[in-house]
């Protein structure tokens, strides 16, 4: 079990160094290093990632360095999607559910590897109209309901180029949008396992969640002193590797769902 804390360290470290792309990890950890079936281990990780992403919205609250505007724009449809991606669920096997989140691994690793773009001073960015804004916030909702993923590194581009916040800001605001759509999504799911006799791990949830706090907070603190494009090109690396074990691992059981419920009984 000491992997699986080692794994909930690197997920607050991660969410501390990168701002985003950290909870990306939690439903790995939560498969493979824990062994929670994977229906359990989406729903689990949307609480751990809103605990952790609600504190670390607390110190950009207190800075006034949230745009409010923002998160009932992108963050209010963002519930939505989440609750529906969940009610979604229920139609999609754990593998399946797995399958689709290699592949947003494999996205967020591309995004990562292309370089920040910073725009230059003075520069105006095209305003979206609220309703487009909103139809992304809703998208990306039903996907973290879906496969378990915040989000960040899908929100914090879309608030920067879509809707025209400056970085100070968009962190903040994400953190705070991840909260609000894991919630709603860990919500929903609570009553959808609850109807396949699933329960949560409470006591697993809380530990993850403390340990993922306190690793975010340090993660915070050394981030100051390392390059974040050469930090988000050695996680997108790792992403690669992950997406494609997840792939490797699940691939069979889709191809030949007989052998992999045999497996299952034998556990």
């Amino acid at each position: 079990m000491i992997f699986a804390w080692i794994g909930a360290a690197l997920i607050g470290l991660s969410l501390g160094l990168l701002g985003s792309g950290g909870s990306i990890l939690t439903v790995p950890v939560l498969v493979y290093l824990v062994g929670e079936p994977e229906k359990l281990a989406i729903a689990e990780s949307l609480a751990i990632v809103g605990g952790i992403s609600l504190i670390g919205a607390i110190p950009y609250a207190v800075k006034r360095q949230i745009d409010w505007r923002s998160v009932l724009w992108f963050g209010g449809p963002g519930v939505v999607g989440t609750s529906l991606g969940a009610a979604l669920s229920v139609y999609l096997s754990g593998v399946v559910q797995l399958l689709l989140f290699a592949a947003v691994m494999l996205l967020a690793a591309v995004m990562m590897f292309r370089p920040s773009t910073v725009p230059p001073q003075g520069y105006a960015p095209h305003l979206r109209s609220p309703l487009k804004i909103g139809a992304e916030g809703l998208g990306v909702g039903v996907l973290t309901g879906l496969v378990g993923v915040g989000g960040g590194f899908l929100i914090i581009p879309a608030l920067v180029l879509l809707g025209g916040l400056p970085m100070s800001l968009a962190v903040g605001t994400s953190l705070l949008i991840i909260a609000a759509k894991s919630f709603a999504g860990f919500s929903k799911y609570v009553h959808v396992l609850a109807e396949q006799n699933l329960s949560m791990n409470w006591t697993l949830i809380a530990l993850f969640t403390i340990i993922g706090i306190v690793g975010s907070f340090l993660g915070a603190r050394v981030g100051k002193s390392i390059s974040n494009d050469s930090l988000k090109r050695g996680f997108a690396g790792f992403l690669v590797v992950m997406g494609v074990y997840v792939l490797a691992t699940n691939v069979p059981k889709v191809l030949n769902p007989s052998q992999a419920a045999t497996a299952q009984l034998r556990h």
